[in-house]
């Protein structure tokens, strides 16, 4: 652990006149043998104010203090520190932040303050020795998570603790014991008290989780913790409702909720959102109708109402709900390539996305890792229209809209233009000056734009 300790937290330490330990995330992954984090968490039986002017004077350069927690930030050099006071806390049921604060000199007491016993593990700096109140170099050991105290107490306490077992489960590739699965599901209605937008985020970390350490599937795993604790039936009710919901045989081998949870298993990082969402019209529709027809039409719907609930910026709503709607689009193969075409020029901005959540649909039926066919159909489609050198975009037509200032009505300059793009989408011959400006005369005087 020392050779991992950048120097200027070493030289902090040896000038404490009290025992500086390293805690948390950076503990953890070292005894774990994964990549330690950039930010260093530091801890102490001395106040804030003690351990500030302990760091100025070692040339640290205060960016927070919190004396109420005993919390300090400190950088120096990019390296970047955030302490807390030995100390232990109370909560309002469930709220992310502790109601009070009373500070200990005992290391077990700071220790069992904490989550999980994997985070609960210090490192005296100066001494080079691990200190290990709870039995969390154990758990590392064995890759569980066991909470530092009665599991039902520890998630009680703080509701924002459920996402964060699913997260670092995930992340870590460590499995949940059942006491604490037991008392995050006891406790799942407690993610109501967390903000949505908090919520939001450990989503999306979660959704990444294999990008942290590595991990394979990383993201399937945090889901399905989600879903065994009940949490997911509490942040996304829409899509839990899909939990043994049938599914034709002929096309899948799980239920709606499981091949949700394995497209996103099986997503590329830049559609896992899309992916987690992309059926969620499902239940919707089979509760309303008997059937799926349809359901990418309600799911986009539904997938605006989350998304929005969430206060997800508005580009990502935007997004998914465009890959939500489209991702059934030509489902058999069947479409006729100049429509393919027209298709690909219209979602021409999104495209590369729609081909990435129609391979993890697909993937996620079966468990089937080969190409899907309307993917290899639709790339092959694409190819022969790039070498024809169609257009897919305005800008790609050898006409602009200057061209036709004054020549037609301003309010159907834009219409046209689309109109010829997607001429050309289908024949990219045709993608030429004058026959686009005879053509314009043309689709103004007929009149069927």
């Amino acid at each position: 652990m020392k050779e991992l300790i950048p120097e200027q937290i070493q030289i902090l330490a040896q000038g404490c006149p009290f025992p500086l330990y390293v805690t948390g995330g950076a503990v953890r992954d070292c005894l774990a043998g994964l990549k330690c984090a950039a930010d260093w968490d530091l801890a102490a039986p001395v106040s804030a104010e003690t351990f500030e002017k302990a760091a100025c004077k070692c040339g640290f350069t205060v960016q927070s203090v919190y004396k109420h927690t005993g919390t300090v930030n400190v950088s120096k050099e990019g390296v970047k520190i955030e302490f807390t006071s030995f100390r232990s806390d109370k909560y309002r049921r469930g709220e992310h932040a502790p109601c009070d604060v009373v500070f200990t000199d005992d290391i077990e007491t700071d220790a069992k303050r904490r989550d999980f016993k994997c985070n609960a593990v210090y490192y005296e700096i100066a001494r080079g020795e691990f200190v290990d109140p709870l039995g969390g170099i154990r758990d590392i050991r064995d890759k569980i998570i066991s909470t530092t105290r009665e599991a039902d107490e520890v998630f009680s306490e703080d509701g924002l603790r459920l996402m964060r077992l699913a997260r670092q489960a995930a992340q870590l590739g460590f499995t949940p014991d059942f006491p604490t699965l037991f008392g995050a599901k006891f406790n799942a209605a407690l993610i109501g008290k967390i903000s949505v937008e908090r919520v939001f985020s450990e989503l999306m970390l979660i959704l990444h989780a294999d990008e942290k350490y590595g991990i394979p599937y990383a993201q399937y795993n945090g889901l399905k913790v989600l879903q065994s604790t009940d949490v997911l039936r509490y942040i996304l009710p829409e899509l839990a409702l899909g939990d043994g919901m049938p599914q034709r045989a002929d096309f899948h081998d799980h239920d709606v909720l499981e091949h949700t949870l394995r497209t996103v298993k099986y997503a590329d990082r830049r559609i896992r959102l899309a992916a987690l969402l992309h059926d969620v019209g499902k239940p919707y529709c089979y509760r309303n109708f008997g059937n799926y027809h349809r359901h990418e039409i309600e799911g986009a719907r539904i997938a605006e109402e989350i998304l929005t609930r969430l206060k997800a910026p508005n580009k990502v709503i935007e997004d998914t709900v465009a890959l939500t709607r489209t991702h059934m689009y030509d489902l058999n193969n069947q479409t006729k390539e100049s429509k393919i075409r027209a298709f690909i020029v219209e979602n021409f901005a999104l495209y590369p996305r729609i081909l990435l959540v129609k391979q993890a649909d697909y993937s996620g039926c079966k468990d089937d890792l080969h190409v899907c066919p309307t993917v290899r159909r639709w790339t092959e489609i694409y190819d022969k229209m790039k070498a024809a050198r169609a257009p897919f975009t305005l800008k790609e037509l050898n006409i602009c809209g200057k061209d036709l200032v004054g020549e037609i009505e301003d309010r159907n300059i834009g219409r046209i233009l689309h109109a010829l793009l997607l001429q050309c989408a289908k024949n990219p011959a045709l993608n030429r000056r004058n026959y686009l400006l005879q053509e314009v005369k043309r689709l103004e005087e007929t009149g069927e734009i």
